[in-house]
């Protein structure tokens, strides 16, 4: 069974009642609107919204639900298509799995919307269609969420290991839709930490040879399960033989960044910007990881693409305008800032128990004062964000934000004595490998002693991991673990925490007071190895490259 690899015949449509569904109409043409409005009013359907562009399909989205959407591959408006839009919408985790969405196209089109439509578990409809056609359509794929229902109500209520069964189940059987219940099976099993389970489900299913996702789905797997070089190769081999996948290219990107290959990964992101130019989430991916390497001019039209494509969408990650709003203020643009800080400002306001947004306001807000030299403030409020940096949700991001921030004071001639005492306990906490070192010092590069900082920390870290693990090979895997856990409680690493938590398990029976020590070193993980301390662009919140969006 392969579902969208060759044109639809003609079948029979089951039972489905469409006069409750709610429906979307995209398409820029008004004549087409017209026509497709008057065939699903025909089939009853009720409550038909019609957008003639894609900021209002986005906003419809946004705010309302629909059982059925009808897109156009075309539009007119803009540089992108309707597979550009799906992928975005998508990613922000905006098309529940029981919306139907129906692409419709032209038969140029055909391979590019079959498997747009196949990565979604929605259809197509090639033009020219009938009514007829249409409704077959919908009925079929209305008819696929009813057989499939059951795992979907078991992921509404949030009874993931249930639905991974009963995915299983239906592929095991070969059941009707299998090949999409082994699609949504594989990525619970990869959210739910069953990597090798993942991997064997996926390349079961990449043997019937299916479309490309399956063999991203291996790639996942491999990549989350600790094996970074498997899943490169599997990647490369992907790319070559579906270079216009590309989700594919966003898990090369991450494997990229994860590697600490930066200017890799950049030219990778910007491959799957140029493929999708409408894309927020990429193009932003590609101003995030440009602004990190020190290329403003690169950043700063990737970044301002993503803002005036959509600043209010949900997928936006406002994480975008702390960096315009740093590059603008190494421009000495006030007005440029002050934009930046109004639109976080805005955002804030409407989520009001918002820590991340609220440190973003914070640290715009200091770049602002700093260009009215307004110091006393600055001095101020950099050192609440100082005290802020010890909270244990304090994550990787804040962390390169916060030393963004005091390399530019610095080089602004701002003299802060204790600053570089800031920058090291900063570094001592998140220098946990070497690509999240190499990220911070990029961070800092304008300033040559924050850098220095920066790399000595990590240095540090691995001298205490390496001297702790000393005492095991010396027979005394108490004194280690005491070791690791006084250095994690004075820097609050993540990588010295979770040694220590490795060595527990190892040698808890050679350990004295292995339960107090263990209940002390469990008690600081659950503070500061909960929150990101790794490599990130961005919030990193919508579908994973290549994943589904597990919500019913």
């Amino acid at each position: 069974m392969r579902p969208f690899l060759t044109k639809p015949t003609e079948l029979q449509a089951p039972d489905s009642d469409l006069r409750s569904c709610k429906a979307l109409i995209i398409d820029t043409n008004q004549t087409s609107r017209s026509i497709l409005r008057s065939m699903l009013a025909d089939l009853g359907l009720t409550g038909i919204i019609q957008a003639s562009k894609v900021v209002e399909a986005r906003r419809a989205l946004e705010t309302r639900s629909f059982d059925v959407v009808l897109c156009d591959y075309h539009f007119d408006d803009c540089g992108m298509t309707g597979a550009d839009l799906l992928d975005d919408l998508r990613r922000a985790q905006l098309l529940p799995y029981s919306t139907v969405f129906v692409m419709v196209t032209s038969e140029a089109s055909y391979v590019k919307v079959a498997e747009a439509a196949e990565s979604a578990l929605d259809c197509y409809l090639l033009k020219p269609h009938t009514a007829n056609a249409l409704a077959q359509r919908l009925h079929l794929a209305r008819h696929r969420k009813v057989v499939l229902g059951p795992i979907f109500a078991a992921l509404e209520a949030e009874e993931f290991e249930k639905a991974a069964e009963l995915c299983l189940d239906r592929f095991a059987d070969r059941g009707e839709y299998w090949v999409y219940a082994a699609r949504i099976g594989g990525e619970l099993l990869l959210r739910l930490n069953r990597f090798d389970e993942a991997k064997a489900l996926f390349h079961a299913i990449d043997a019937t040879k299916a479309l490309p996702w399956a063999r991203l789905g291996i790639a996942r797997a491999q990549l989350d399960g600790g094996q970074p070089q498997p899943a490169r190769r599997t990647l490369e081999s992907l790319i070559a033989e579906h270079p216009t996948f590309t989700d594919a290219y966003d898990v090369m990107g991450r494997a990229q960044l994860q590697a600490g290959e930066f200017k890799e990964a950049l030219e990778t992101y910007k491959k799957a910007a140029e493929a999708t130019p409408a894309s927020i989430a990429r193009l932003q991916k590609v101003g995030m990881l440009a602004f990190y390497l020190g290329d403003n001019s690169e950043a700063q039209r990737a970044l301002e693409r993503a803002t005036s494509l959509g600043v209010s969408s949900k997928m936006y990650d406002y994480q975008t305008l702390v960096m315009l709003a740093q590059i603008r203020f190494d421009e000495k643009d006030y007005k440029g800032v002050q934009r930046c800080l109004d639109n976080v400002a805005h955002a804030y306001e409407k989520i009001p128990n918002s820590v991340r947004l609220k440190r973003m306001h914070g640290l715009i807000n200091v770049l602002g004062l700093m260009l009215q030299r307004q110091v006393s403030d600055v001095v101020r409020i950099v050192k609440a964000m100082v005290l802020d940096a010890q909270q244990p949700d304090f994550d990787f991001e804040a962390a390169g934000n916060l030393l963004s921030l005091l390399v530019r004071l610095r080089t602004n001639e701002l003299q802060l004595p204790e600053a570089d005492d800031w920058v090291q306990k900063v570094a001592m906490r998140f220098c946990t490998s070497k690509a999240s070192t190499d990220m911070l010092a990029m961070t800092v590069q304008q300033h040559a002693p924050y850098k220095d900082i920066v790399e000595q920390a990590y240095k540090t870290v691995l001298e205490m991991a390496e001297k702790a693990l000393g005492h095991v090979r010396m027979g005394n895997p108490t004194a280690a673990l005491k070791a690791l856990v006084v250095h994690g409680s004075q820097t609050s690493n993540a990588k010295l925490l979770d040694l220590a938590d490795m060595l527990l398990n190892r040698h808890r029976g050679d350990i004295a007071d292995a339960a107090g020590m263990g209940g002390m070193l469990q008690d600081m993980r659950s503070k500061f190895c909960r929150h990101s301390t790794q490599v990130q662009l961005g919030a990193g919140t919508g579908r994973e490259a290549g994943g589904l969006k597990l919500r019913a």
